[in-house]
């Protein structure tokens, strides 16, 4: 029987991941843990076992992992690409060290550790079209140096020490559920907020900027497909380039207009997520996850919208 801790477990991804998991593996098995209790997730608090738990308190962590028998981690804990630029040294010492302390936990209690990647973990210089699995790593953010070192270091892990470590590489992720927490690709959320409650939204990035996207409950099903994936067949394991749909603000305003005619969409351009997005890939090539584990999203930008829009008019009661 799995009996799962999630790091960061209220944050933008933790928070859906947290009910999806105990849905399947039992309230009891998953253990949710967060920094800090959070306003607006009390459901999932007293769902299940929950601890305040700060990833780079080791021993803490070593606590909870023995008091619950945990065999598997999903560290989520992490902060972000435009914050991390704002507090690059922040981002590093949560991003990384909680990480140290994650894979040392698994070595020591021989638990199977998850841990995402992004597409951050790419840089100016890498091929920005279909963008192979196996190419040039060369970020210039401070996020996406701490996603590569931290590919290397779950890989280290396995090769060296036999811990079970899995991961891919998460494009934008949009979802109805949760606003997202200082991320590059976060217009993509906050335009369907507003294009519902004012028919308007002024964008951060500029016309024309393609970038890789999926839709929560995708990014979902990767976690737990991969995490039960048979191990004998998992060439790339802590790296897998996923992809759903590569799009532009334009592209994603006309297919808010199918569902909101009229829809207007304005551009203030943020010098500083605009210059991170300028970085990353437009697409990404996600043959080796394809064909590794079976990965296959279920949503394309025009299904993922219907469903954005009927669900948040639900939610905000429009």
């Amino acid at each position: 029987m799995r009996k799962i801790l999630v790091t960061g477990a209220l944050g933008q991804i933790g928070s859906e991941l947290t009910n999806k998991l105990r849905g399947i593996y039992g309230s009891n098995n998953v253990i949710a843990s967060n920094r800090r209790k959070k306003e607006g997730h009390e459901e999932l608090i007293e769902a299940g076992p929950f601890e305040i738990l700060d990833i780079n308190d080791g021993e803490e962590l070593l606590k909870i992992t023995k008091r619950y028998n945990i065999n598997t981690i999903i560290n989520l804990a992490a902060i972000l690409s435009a914050i991390g630029e704002e507090r690059p040294l922040d981002c590093w010492n949560v991003n990384m060290n909680g990480l140290i302390n994650v894979l040392e936990i698994g070595k020591q209690t021989k638990s199977q550790i998850y841990t995402p990647s992004s597409i951050a973990a790419f840089g100016p210089t890498t091929p920005p079209d279909k963008t192979p699995q196996d190419t040039i790593q060369r970020p210039n953010t401070m996020y996406g140096v701490t996603k590569v070192a931290g590919e290397l270091l779950c890989d280290y892990y396995f090769e060296k020490f036999g811990v079970d470590t899995r991961g891919v590489r998460f494009p934008g992720l949009i979802s109805y559920k949760t606003l997202p927490g200082g991320g590059t690709t976060d217009y993509a959320v906050h335009i369907y907020y507003d294009a519902i409650k004012q028919k308007e939204y002024t964008s951060f990035i500029d016309k024309g900027t393609k970038m890789d996207m999926m839709y929560m409950p995708d990014a979902l099903d990767a976690i737990i497909d991969l995490m039960e994936a048979d191990p004998s067949k998992l060439i790339h394991r802590n790296a897998f380039n996923i992809s759903a749909m590569s799009f532009d603000p334009e592209e994603l305003a006309d297919s808010i207009r199918k569902e909101i005619p009229g829809f207007k969409l304005n551009y203030d351009v943020d010098p500083v997520r605009q210059s991170i997005a300028d970085s990353w890939p437009n697409s990404l090539d996600d043959t080796a996850a394809r064909e590794e584990w079976g990965w296959n999203p279920k949503y394309d930008l025009d299904t993922m919208t219907h469903d954005m829009i009927s669900k948040l008019k639900i939610k905000l009661n429009k």
